[in-house]
């Protein structure tokens, strides 16, 4: 590693939970006495102030964002899912926000890429969102679940290619990173070499960094061209699907639910990937669990989405009327904060934040209520799959550095590991037949199916998969 303390700090870059209190943090009160959710200060521990919050305010505290733009954190688990699950109280329409309707949101504020009102499933409710979630879910049904196993399988295996030779890498930027948007290039039906650049324009937009405008554009203008493109050369992918629906969606209603999920499947898959491979290196949690035979592949994935989700926090909800949640005033047009992670660590349903869970869904790691992710088990799969080729092809793998070297960026939104460094032992790439056999970007799968059900929350599956396997071995050998 070579971030310095000093480095880290200027980058707003931290250490996993648990860290140093809150309260050496100077996290001094902005106006009205609420507490900033941005700043160097407060993306070094979310978690810290989370809970610092939930002390002093109770399940909802008073907050503000970017620009000093007042808000409400929902820290509570339950009023999490009340909030999700009542739109006629809290709508997900932005236009509603009274900051933006009182002129002061500025023109260039980082936020606008996730606030700004467009014709897309996330900002609606009712009839409107009925129709193009239906539309975004058929498309999504249509997916051959082995044939995206199958191409991602290749697509990890290419990732490995680029450092197995070398007997270390780095698995945030060389393969957490680049494998989800390389899967779901394909299933949008665009050509791979877009890839790393969507990287790092959907990386850009989620830190709400000064550029995060321009990131924006670059994606919905690379999905414009995408539309065009389909429209005289359909193919088996999610934006011909789309384009066809009987819903009759138009060319830029079909361009913003792509980018949507372009970028949150990325998000999310990428996070999940690496967080559960830091999980498997580091947690002894997990190894006690995996040695006694306890934990399976899928019991991993939920205990990460449950400790460490995606996504922090989620800005999309406003109150459609005056309310009252937790006990505290909301006022029509007040935006609102789902909490996600500090929910997923609510003591009403985690009275023991040590104690494994095994095969429970029931986190808020993506979301609840009428939006909850649609895509959240093609983004199971993608991670799943992708975990499964990589520890196959580096059976010995381990941490290179000690588990304190390793560090966060966190935004509003989000935080992700910086690093993961590994080592293992050097060999030659695989040879091209092992890893073909999956559809290409320009020749998508024909084969069109809809996925098989989830395993029922709680239920493990009952095969165990050749992840697991590999990581028994793995620490049979340590």
């Amino acid at each position: 590693m070579t971030d310095t303390s000093e480095h880290s700090r200027a980058e707003g870059l931290s250490t996993p939970p648990p860290q140093c209190p809150a309260s050496k943090l100077g996290l001094g009160p902005g106006p009205g006495g609420r507490t900033r959710l941005y700043g160097p200060e407060a993306e070094a521990d979310p978690y810290g102030l989370y809970e610092r919050l939930r002390e002093e305010h109770g399940s909802v505290a008073p907050v503000l964002l970017s620009g000093d733009l007042p808000a409400w954190l929902v820290l509570g688990y339950r009023e999490n899912l009340d909030v999700t699950r009542t739109p006629s109280r809290f709508s997900r329409d932005p236009r509603l926000w009274t900051e933006t309707r009182e002129g002061r949101v500025p023109p260039d504020h980082p936020l606008l890429p996730v606030v700004t009102w467009q014709p897309m499933m996330s900002f609606v409710d009712g009839e409107q969102h009925e129709r193009w979630r239906g539309a975004v879910n058929d498309s999504i049904a249509r997916f051959d679940r082995r044939g995206i196993r199958r191409h991602v399988t290749q697509c990890a295996n290419q990732l490995v290619d680029r450092f197995c030779a070398t007997g270390h890498a780095d698995l945030v930027h060389q393969f957490a990173e680049h494998l989800p948007m390389m899967a779901m290039t394909q299933l949008l039906g665009m050509p791979e070499e877009y890839s790393p650049q969507l990287v790092n324009a959907a990386r850009d937009m989620l830190r709400g960094t000064e550029t995060a405008i321009a990131s924006n554009e670059f994606v919905q203008e690379t999905l414009r061209k995408l539309v065009a493109r389909k429209h005289a050369q359909p193919g088996a992918d999610f934006t011909t699907w789309l384009l066809e629906h009987p819903a009759g969606l138009t060319d830029d209603e079909v361009q913003q639910h792509l980018r949507l999920v372009l970028i949150a499947a990325f998000e999310t898959t990428a996070n999940l990937i690496a967080n559960t491979l830091k999980m498997v290196l580091t947690d002894v949690r997990f190894q006690a669990s995996l040695a006694g035979g306890h934990m399976t592949l899928p019991d991993a994935v939920e205990q990460v989405l449950w400790d460490e989700p995606p996504f922090l926090t989620v800005l999309g909800r406003w109150a459609a009327q005056d309310t009252e949640l937790a006990g505290k005033q909301i006022k029509a047009g007040d935006a609102l904060v789902l909490g996600l992670a500090a929910g997923n660590v609510d003591t009403v349903v985690r009275p023991d934040l040590d104690a494994p869970i095994h095969g429970n869904r029931a986190h808020l790691a993506f979301s609840g209520g009428a939006h909850e992710c649609p895509g959240q088990d093609v983004g199971r799969a993608i991670a799943s799959t992708g975990i499964d080729a990589l520890l196959l092809r580096l059976p010995d793998l381990a941490l290179a550095v000690e588990e304190s070297e390793l560090y966060y960026r966190s935004s509003l939104l989000s935080r992700h590991l910086i690093e993961l460094p590994v080592k293992f032992t050097a060999h030659e790439p695989t040879p091209l037949e092992l890893t073909v056999g999956a559809p290409s970007a320009d020749q998508p799968s024909e084969v069109v199916q809809p996925m098989a059900p989830a395993v029922p929350s709680g239920q493990a599956p009952k095969n165990r998969t050749s992840w697991w396997k590999s990581l028994r071995n793995l620490f049979r050998r340590r």
